[in-house]
């Protein structure tokens, strides 16, 4: 193989279907045994959506999610702060797409073994590290090698092999947020296709449809996420990541919030399952390639979940590899380009989302006024509003004007 991909979550089968478009052999080893559709809602904003249509998945996203119409941000007793239009509606050529994580992840896996053929995608093949351009994986039947040009290391948070360029890193950074993330079938809220965040840096709620209404119940499933903030000094037990959650751990906090449009504690008490994680990130580092090998995804930039740019960014990642890929051959000088046209960007992205993401005006609003006002010009103007998602849309690199003037990365299939 001229590439190897370690890990097929969205950043390594986007990647996959990107090198099968321009040409570049290539294998995906996964750890799982057998893809399923895991996780909950995330969101696609424009930039990464372009990407998608450029792969030929117009269709597909429009199926399996929700074309998100609006952003809102809400005080901890429902009044709004600031509303903006999303997608097609604020002026973009793309839209924004809200799906499930493991819908997503299906369709590229899906999509990737039709066109390129089922041994594409090789599971049960855990990454360990590389030496040179070899990849150490661990199997069932014991330790096994691939060797290639070049090894890309899409293998999530706990990546082997990022682990394996920062043998001193540690673990994961939690800052003492606990998310409490489920799916509940329920009556659309507002307008039907809109996003909403709720609350201040110590308590939030945030929750969206992932799916269009259903014909005949006209509920469709809303993606939810409560949020409680604790002394971080109290540690986070490994065993307890992804955990299912008892509601008694957090659903008291949100009893009191019951909105004009959204009745938060019946949400909560809707979901069938409900998963506890804690958010943590990781300190940006100040190089991703280590010869023949380079980092990607959440394996190159873990960052909290603020500003719904995770999935996005892992998608950017790997269309901006292929297309340095396609420039300069399957080289160690393709890696060195593909890392100084990103890593700046999510450096400052993990840095802001630490504090001064778009969440920020709950905060300030918090501060200000207890998010009790009639008038929220008398608290925060709006044009201070307006400026603060604008600066963050730039820094995320998906500013309005920026990205419809930008010429497409690689191209449509």
């Amino acid at each position: 193989m001229t590439v190897v991909i370690a890990g097929a979550g969205i950043a390594g089968l986007t990647l996959g279907l990107t090198l099968h478009q321009i040409g570049v052999p290539f294998r995906v080893y996964e750890a799982v045994r057998r893809l399923k559709p895991m996780g909950v809602g995330i969101n696609l904003q424009p930039n990464a959506v372009r990407e998608l249509m450029d792969l030929g998945l117009t269709d597909d996203l429009a199926r399996i999610g929700v074309a998100t119409q609006s952003l809102g941000f809400y005080s901890k007793i429902g009044r709004e702060i600031w509303t903006e239009p999303r997608g097609i509606a604020a002026g973009y050529h793309w839209p924004q797409f809200s799906v499930h994580r493991g819908h997503l992840q299906m369709l590229l896996y899906d999509t990737l073994v039709a066109r390129a053929g089922a041994d594409c995608v090789v599971t049960g093949h855990r990454a360990t590290g590389f030496s040179a351009a070899r990849l150490h994986m661990e199997t069932t039947d014991g330790p096994l090698d691939a060797e290639a040009s070049l090894i890309i290391a899409a293998d999530g948070i706990h990546s082997a092999i990022r682990h394996q360029i920062y043998a001193d890193e540690g673990p994961p950074i939690w800052g003492g947020a606990i998310l409490w993330r489920g799916t509940t079938q329920a009556a659309p809220f507002l307008g039907g296709a809109d996003m909403i965040l709720a609350g201040h840096d110590s308590q939030r709620f945030v929750a969206y449809p992932i799916t269009p209404p259903d014909p005949g119940t006209g509920q469709t499933t809303i993606n939810w996420i409560a949020e409680l903030r604790t002394d971080p000094a109290q540690g986070w037990r490994k065993e307890d990541w992804n955990r299912q959650a008892d509601l008694a751990d957090f659903l008291p906090a949100f009893e009191g919030w019951r909105f004009d449009w959204l009745d938060v504690p019946a949400l909560i008490r809707g979901a069938e399952a409900v998963y506890e994680y804690p958010m943590v990130d990781r300190d940006p580092v100040d190089r991703w390639t280590a010869g023949p090998v380079t980092l990607m995804g959440d394996a190159a930039h873990p960052t909290y979940p603020v500003g719904s740019n995770g999935a996005s960014q892992a998608i950017i990642d790997a269309r901006t590899l292929g297309a340095c890929l396609k420039e300069h051959g399957t080289t160690e000088n393709a890696l060195l380009a593909y890392e100084a046209a990103i890593r700046p960007r999510t450096t400052g992205v993990t840095l802001a989302n630490r504090g001064t993401g778009p969440d920020a005006i709950l905060q300030l609003v918090e501060d200000r006024c207890g998010g009790e006002f009639d008038d929220i010009e008398t608290v925060v103007p709006r044009a201070e509003l307006a400026a603060h998602s604008a600066k963050y849309k730039s820094l995320a690199g998906f500013d309005v004007a920026a990205l419809n003037a930008q010429p497409p990365l690689i191209g449509p299939v």
